[in-house]
């Protein structure tokens, strides 16, 4: 009876106090290049979504609904590669540098999901307001008025919030008693659940129908706002209407394909490859930060001329 007792204790307890990243699979003779290629990016990444914070907040021309959301993108950005990158680029340079406390793992893994769905949400209004702007013109400023931006805005961080955490609910309510190696450069749910000393099919199924629903209805949310957004722009008589048209909306597609098409490789597929997902895991965690300053700057005219402004004020100031 006692002993009986004291395996339901243990069965309520995490006796795992630390786990251990894995990181991405490769070989030892490419530990320095790949820290020097993801610490480049990463630089990049952080200094090019700082830029665009600082462009669109000093030049009043920019102070429009989309660079407003822009803001909001570029900030999740900085802080979404954050959350993952440096952490994986210990991996790189020391053993101890993969060791991570459980307390630690909850934090990164709430994080991530926490700005991933924000940013998931967050492209959903970004389509919305471009549908408003192609479809309706006139209308465009009452309907995109500051007030319903700010709610808008408002609305993708607490819904981000309240879906990052049941997912990390879920996947910490568990017991994890055993191995601790977690074959992943971060903590996510996926490579977390198969470390626990429970039945995980459950609440697999929950995070996999959570996380579809988020994915799918966002998405289709998106491809419903382009379909009626090209319709509008086949209806403009000149061609240059229709090319400034298509090219605003362009940077927005590229950005949102490049983040959903891993989403849904790795979170919406039956089993599961650790070497795989970890590559691929790359591109949204890693990558798609980099690219939406790179894509919103070189493609948007608005943004470059507010750039060149900018480089002409500095030596001024600096030399008086």
């Amino acid at each position: 009876m006692e002993k009986d007792q004291r395996c339901v204790e243990m069965a309520n307890v995490s006796l795992v106090t630390t786990f251990i990243l894995m990181g991405l699979p490769h070989a030892s003779a490419l530990d320095t290049p790949l820290f020097g290629i993801f610490l480049v990016i990463y630089v990049l990444t952080v200094v090019g979504n700082l830029l665009i914070l600082l462009v669109i907040s000093v030049d009043s021309h920019l102070h429009t609904p989309m660079y407003y959301f822009l803001t909001n993108l570029s900030f999740i950005d900085m802080w979404f590669s954050t959350v993952t990158v440096p952490k994986m680029l210990m991996t790189f340079i020391s053993t101890g540098g993969r060791t991570i406390s459980f307390r630690s793992c909850v934090a990164q893994l709430y994080s991530f999901h926490f700005l991933g769905s924000t940013e998931c949400f967050l492209y959903t209004i970004m389509s919305y307001d471009r549908y408003l702007a192609i479809c309706y013109p006139l209308r465009y400023t009452s309907m995109m008025s500051g007030r319903t931006c700010v709610l808008l805005a408002a609305s993708t961080w607490l819904s981000g919030s309240l879906h990052s955490a049941i997912q990390t609910t879920l996947t910490f309510r568990l017991p994890y008693c055993g191995p601790n190696q977690i074959q992943h450069y971060f903590c996510d749910a996926p490579p977390i659940l198969k470390l626990a000393c429970a039945d995980t099919s459950a609440i697999e199924m929950v995070i996999f129908v959570s996380i579809g629903v988020v994915a799918s209805g966002c998405f289709l949310l998106i491809a419903l706002s382009y379909i009626s957004i090209v319709c509008s722009i086949l209806k403009i008589r000149t061609s240059e209407g229709r090319h400034r048209a298509f090219q605003t909306c362009a940077s927005h597609c590229i950005v949102v394909l490049c983040f959903f098409v891993p989403c849904v490789f790795i979170y919406l597929r039956p089993g599961s490859k650790n070497a795989v997902d970890g590559v691929v895991a790359v591109f949204y965690t890693v990558l798609t930060p980099l690219l939406n300053p790179v894509v919103y700057t070189l493609r948007n005219k608005e943004v470059k001329k507010a750039l060149l402004k900018l480089k002409d004020k500095v030596p001024y100031s600096s030399s008086k």
